[in-house]
């Protein structure tokens, strides 16, 4: 078993945690692998307290530079921990090093360096003339920042979203997952070394803790990274006292394949693409459209290349595909499975459930999935792909639209005209062509039911601030 601590990051300042014993295990294994105290209501109170009467004073009127080096000292901390956070995630939510070593690479590390990068320029005063005289606009932090986030992605979610709040000027109390108490420890040990007092606390723990934390009235600002039940939880939360929300939700997102597209090359990034994380992430491709008369060629490639994934121990670098992060959710994708099937669908691979130990589930493809049904429609959150066929590219580009989300997509097509006219008709937060997105370095962030604000990029460190005007009239 791992070695942790029972007390909690508040303000910077270790602490005892007040809540529940927690137990940590393996989605692999189903062996103990930590046992854990999570943080109790308290904690979340003396969390808020630090962040408004400390926070707000000495971390918002903080100059801008002072603030980037402090950030930058934390991000570096846990880059140099990269290693150790790829094995401990491995251990306790199942993710596989390999896939968290390119993740937590280009992901978190280039997030936080582009946020890093932009800051300044995103944060600078914008000097303007007016009939009444000179007017600065500037952007000043939004207040305290609660971030809840989800167990699938904690250092990225950290990197696209708290590393955005602080450089703003926002002292942030952390919501994570209680799958992430191991991951966002570590975390928290960077932290606890490098920033400030009052800037940034971190609590793991369920749904009534996140609750507690979004209805405290001092906080300002609710970002999530998570599911429509608790956006809408959030909402009627802060509605009352006009908080500001940014909701980044999930998604049902479609890999349109054009009849130019060579499909080895497709292949490349659409299998990456629909089964990362075993299928427990927001921007999967979930959801593959080709054509009719190249529908039987697709699959047969697709098929060949996800029956020849290596699903098993997240441990081993091989592997590919790791398991769920617990029964539930095992048991919820085997059901969507099912019901597709006795509606009509047609499993042509995957769909195994390993023997031995393990919240395991094959990545699995079904064709003939009708339009409207279930599979097309709900998010599985799992590594299941429905395969959708249309006539034309209009058809194409309307089944693309056919979904109550809007998070991402991808386009693949050898034309750079049809690609851009295809991006630019679908309607999603963010298009990949040719490949799999979105990167960090530009705003994402969803339309429709996948939430609204946007994370990355010099606007991401925008949505935590308040707009404020400045007219200097005469004599001055």
């Amino acid at each position: 078993m791992i070695a942790t601590g029972s007390d909690v990051l508040v303000g910077g300042r270790w602490q005892p945690a007040t809540g529940e014993p927690y137990t940590v295990v393996s989605p692999a294994t189903e062996e103990i692998v930590a046992e854990v105290t999570l943080p109790s209501e308290k904690d979340v109170g003396a969390a808020v307290e630090a962040a408004d009467q400390v926070g707000r004073v000495s971390w918002s009127r903080l100059a801008v530079d002072d603030r980037i080096a402090s950030v930058a000292r934390f991000c570096a901390a846990a880059e140099a921990g990269l290693d150790e956070i790829g094995h401990v995630w491995a251990l306790e939510a199942g993710m596989p090093v390999r896939y968290s070593r390119t993740l937590h690479r280009f992901g978190a590390v280039g997030a936080w360096n582009a946020a890093l990068e932009c800051a300044v320029d995103a944060l600078r005063d914008d000097v303007r003339p007016s009939p009444l005289g000179e007017t600065v606009v500037r952007r000043e932090p939004a207040g305290v920042v609660a971030a809840v986030m989800a167990f699938n992605g904690p250092l990225v979610t950290t990197a696209t979203k708290v590393v955005p709040a602080l450089l703003a000027g926002c002292p942030v109390v952390v919501k994570a997952a209680p799958e992430s108490a191991l991951v966002m420890r570590i975390v928290a040990e960077c932290a606890a070394q490098t920033l400030p007092e009052g800037s940034l606390s971190i609590l793991c723990g369920g749904a009534d803790l996140g609750r507690t934390l979004t209805a405290d009235p001092r906080v300002d600002l609710v970002s999530l990274t998570g599911g429509r039940r608790a956006a809408l939880e959030i909402i009627d939360a802060t509605k009352a006292r006009f908080a500001r929300t940014h909701l980044e939700l999930g998604g049902k997102s479609p890999a349109l394949i054009l009849d130019d597209a060579p499909l080895d090359a497709v292949l490349k990034s659409l299998v990456p693409g629909t089964t990362g994380g075993a299928g427990q992430v927001c921007a999967l491709l979930s959801r593959v459209l080709v054509s009719e008369k190249r529908a039987d060629e697709l699959v047969g490639k697709l098929s060949e290349a996800v029956d020849g994934l290596t699903v098993g121990d997240p441990l081993d670098p091989g592997t590919r595909v790791g398991p769920m992060i617990n029964a539930a959710a095992r048991d919820r994708v085997d059901g969507f499975v099912d019901r597709a099937r006795a509606a009509g669908a047609e499993m042509v691979a995957g769909g195994r459930r390993r023997e031995g130990p393990g919240f395991f589930v094959s990545p699995t493809l079904l064709t003939g999935v009708e339009r409207g049904s279930e599979l097309a429609r709900d998010e599985v959150f799992g590594p299941v792909t429905a395969i959708q066929t249309y006539t034309d590219l209009d058809d194409g580009i309307a089944l693309a639209n056919d979904s109550s989300y809007g998070l991402a997509a991808s386009v693949y097509t050898s034309d750079r005209e049809t690609a851009l006219l295809a991006a630019s008709r679908i309607e999603a937060g963010s298009v990949a062509v040719n490949t799999f997105g979105p990167t960090v370095t530009a705003p994402f962030g969803g339309r429709k039911g996948s939430g609204w604000g946007r994370e990355t990029g010099p606007e991401g460190i925008a949505e935590f601030t308040e707009l404020k005007q400045i007219v200097i009239g005469p004599g001055v």
